[in-house]
């Protein structure tokens, strides 16, 4: 089995060209942020940094997963492309703690902001997001790892418009706890979105069941196959995004079913559940282990 490397190629122009955007912005954001001295500005450059990062990491897992795959690497560098959805959100998480604690010690002694500017480069930032966010939308749902970027730039959206919104509070009232304030809100709204990432990034390195397949349906579809008596032993987990794999034994009636059951159990789960991958053990009675697995 391969890889299909045409439906990666969208998500390369994609990535290289929300990279383009997020690092040409972030330089502006962080001499800004230290210009006006706006931890709401610097946090959103911190969530531009990772973006920079994390759309690095996911041309870098691409690359990796269109190289082929070898006696070593038996299935390539698939979980490539998952390791780096998984350093995402690692390095995600550590900012926006970083952004909390920040945000405490700014409620302590909060310093004066330059309002004006901090609105000007806030407004500049979600336009930068909103077209990253127009160009990544397309492959987040067949990619884990365009989706890990696109969930930060959707963060990276939020936050400019928090910043926008303690700009005008500082900037018509000079009341500086808006900036502290809207930090801290950006951090806590970032951080279950990010767990969720990892959750799934975690998922598919611990050869998860795929949250879209339900094993007790795979388990009633192979053995509504006629001929097949049983099924144990049954495995359905990840590779790599939108690419599962399958092994099973199917205890049939007849020895002869054997030569044409592969074959039926390749088109149903690929018709009904995706799968692309399938291994199958043909037996006549049930292998002594079998209740060992699912």
């Amino acid at each position: 089995m391969t890889h299909d490397l045409k439906t990666e190629r969208p998500h390369k122009r994609r990535l290289w060209i929300a990279l383009l955007l997020a690092a040409s912005y972030l330089t502006v954001e962080v001499v800004a942020g230290l210009w006006t001295h706006s931890l709401a500005l610097l946090a959103d450059a911190g969530h531009m940094l990772t973006d920079v990062g994390g759309l690095t990491l996911a041309l870098t897992a691409i690359w990796f997963s269109e190289k082929p795959a070898t006696p070593e690497l038996t299935y390539g560098y698939y979980r490539g492309e998952i390791l780096a959805a998984l350093a995402n959100s690692v390095v995600l998480i550590v900012v926006s703690i970083y952004i909390l604690l920040e945000a405490y010690q700014r409620f302590q002694h909060p310093p004066a902001v330059a309002g004006g500017t901090m609105l000007v480069v806030a407004g500049i930032g979600l336009l930068v997001n909103l077209a990253s966010l127009f160009v990544l939308k397309g492959g987040s749902q067949s990619s884990l790892n365009v989706k890990g970027a696109y969930l930060e730039v959707v963060s990276d959206m939020l936050s400019s418009i928090g910043v926008i919104i303690a700009a005008l509070v500082i900037w018509r009232t000079g009341w500086r706890y808006a900036d502290p304030l809207v930090s801290a809100g950006i951090g806590l709204f970032i951080l279950p979105r990010t767990w969720k990432l990892m959750s799934e990034a975690i998922g598919v390195l611990l050869e998860g069941t795929p949250a879209s397949i339900s094993l007790p349906e795979v388990r009633n579809a192979l053995a509504g196959i006629p001929g097949v008596l049983d099924v144990h032993d049954l495995h359905v987990w990840t590779l790599t995004s939108q690419v599962y794999a399958l092994s099973a034994h199917c205890v049939v009636a007849d020895s002869r079913l054997s030569e044409t059951l592969l074959g039926r159990v390749r088109k149903l789960m690929h018709r009904k559940f995706n799968v692309s991958h399938v291994t199958l053990q043909v037996e006549l009675k049930p292998c002594g282990d079998a209740e060992r697995h699912a």
